[in-house]
């Protein structure tokens, strides 16, 4: 069963609804008979690619300065979290650009690491504050799962998997998605957003249908 999974390693709903994707797989058993491959939709591809801004502080700018907006937004995410095992550590999230983080990601994919990959750079970016402009950090997470740091390396530098991140973009745009998350389930079912579990387990269930 392929689903695919537009998201982009800023988006803290994505990474709670990835929780939930796989919270579902496992409670139907279907680990084992899902292959996941993760589409990049970057949120703000124009961000820079030296300097890393505070989540928060972004954020109540683009609130016009209304703190308390931006509070109920953190508490509201923050109780989200909790319910998959996600503890945001919003005071140390950095906004930075995403694009070398999907270019490593594509690069796990030929090594079937893909899911690992992804999974250690949303945790650490929302827990720990990594910052995805740091070469050395995204560096140090590819050989931590195996991967050669100087194929990495020359990942970024020369702006590899350009192609593929350009054909994600196409794919979203021909789907007319214009919010992340979104899953894609055997080209057929799709979830958008923070769904209930019970709604990931429902739509496993129909595109598992779909296979018998």
């Amino acid at each position: 069963m392929q689903i695919e999974v537009f998201s982009d390693f800023s988006c803290p709903f994505c990474y709670i609804a990835k929780k939930k994707l796989f919270q579902a797989i496992e409670q139907l058993n279907l680990t084992e008979e899902v292959v996941i491959e993760y589409k990049a939709y970057e949120l703000n591809p124009q961000a820079s690619k030296t300097t890393a801004f505070p989540y928060v502080e972004t954020l109540i700018e683009k609130k016009n300065n209304n703190r308390q907006k931006v509070d109920e937004i953190m508490e509201s995410i923050t109780m989200h979290g909790n319910e998959v095992g996600v503890t945001f550590n919003f005071q140390k999230v950095k906004l930075a650009n995403t694009k070398s983080a999907h270019r490593l990601s594509k690069l796990a994919k030929t090594y079937s690491k893909e899911n690992e990959f992804v999974e250690i750079v949303m945790d650490r970016y929302f827990t720990e504050g990594l910052n995805l402009n740091d070469e050395e950090e995204l560096l140090a997470i590819c050989e931590e799962i195996g991967l050669d740091r100087n194929e990495a390396h020359n990942v970024m530098e020369y702006e590899q998997y350009s192609e593929q991140l350009a054909m994600d973009r196409y794919e979203a745009q021909q789907l007319q998605i214009t919010s992340i998350p979104f899953f894609v389930f055997e080209n057929r079912y799709g979830i958008q957003g923070v769904e209930p579990l019970e709604v990931f387990t429902k739509t496993l269930l129909q595109a598992k249908a779909l296979k018998e």
